[in-house]
């Protein structure tokens, strides 16, 4: 039997979603609940793969079991698992066995948080990215507009990608500020590895004035022609969407 199951996480003692040996993930912590709930050793797939320090408020992700249980079941029974660990199973459903939580997923949904304040962050540290010089909004949201549609975006990709290919379709973004916290959504079918990070870490450089142009960021196909990578601990996975029936 195929399950599916929404999840939320802090990953900010996490090694990111994969699982390794260098220390505990959020794959390798669902897995554990449920070898202890079932004595079935799985495997976990998720829509996105974070890293380490990353945040998911809505992940999806999908397991096979042999035997059945009640979806109820298996969600209470992982989340006793679970307990004292950064990581809660919000829901679980039967599916069919060719749903995959990954290659299924048709939209990615990501948002990054900026406190933008002289002041220290407390309450949200390691929950978003503090920039304590003012930020020009109006700028981030201009440039914003150029990496929107499809694009060569290997000026953003990670040295460490591991796509076929540097093209990517950035369906939106979209810049909002609330006080002091500015709140950056992306929304794809899929990103390349820091792509997300990058886009935010140059749009933030450019709201400190950083003369950079994303058309010659584009046009560069070179990392180093882009800003910073933005910290991991502002970073948020928070939908994935699939096809229905009706679509």
């Amino acid at each position: 039997m195929r399950y599916k199951i929404n999840i939320e996480y802090d990953g900010t003692d996490l090694i990111g979603w994969q699982e390794n040996h260098q220390g505990p993930s959020v794959q390798s912590l669902l897995q554990d609940a449920i070898f202890q709930f079932c004595g079935e050793n799985t495997t976990v797939y998720s829509a996105g793969r974070t890293d380490a320090g990353v945040h998911a408020i809505n992940m999806v992700a999908h397991f096979d079991l042999e035997r059945e249980h009640e979806p109820e079941t298996v969600m209470r029974a992982m989340n006793f698992y679970l307990t004292e660990k950064p990581v809660a199973v919000l829901n679980c459903e039967q599916v069919s066995d060719d749903f995959h939580a990954r290659f299924s997923c048709i939209k990615r949904h990501y948002k990054y948080i900026v406190i933008n304040r002289s002041a220290p962050i407390v309450l949200q540290k390691n929950r978003a990215w503090w920039v304590p010089k003012k930020l020009d909004i109006n700028a981030m949201k201009k440039a914003a507009q150029k990496l929107i549609g499809k694009h060569d975006f290997t000026s953003f990709r990670s040295s460490q990608c591991q796509s076929k290919s540097p093209i990517k379709t950035l369906d939106s973004i979209t810049i909002t500020q609330n006080g002091d916290e500015i709140i950056f959504e992306f929304m794809a079918r899929s990103f390349l590895h820091h792509q997300v990070r990058n886009m935010v870490g140059t749009l933030v450089e450019i709201g400190l004035g950083k003369p950079l142009d994303i058309d010659e960021i584009l046009n560069a196909k070179n990392r180093s022609a882009a800003g910073i990578n933005a910290p991991a601990c502002g970073l948020y996975f928070i939908a994935a969407d699939y096809a229905t029936d009706d679509d």
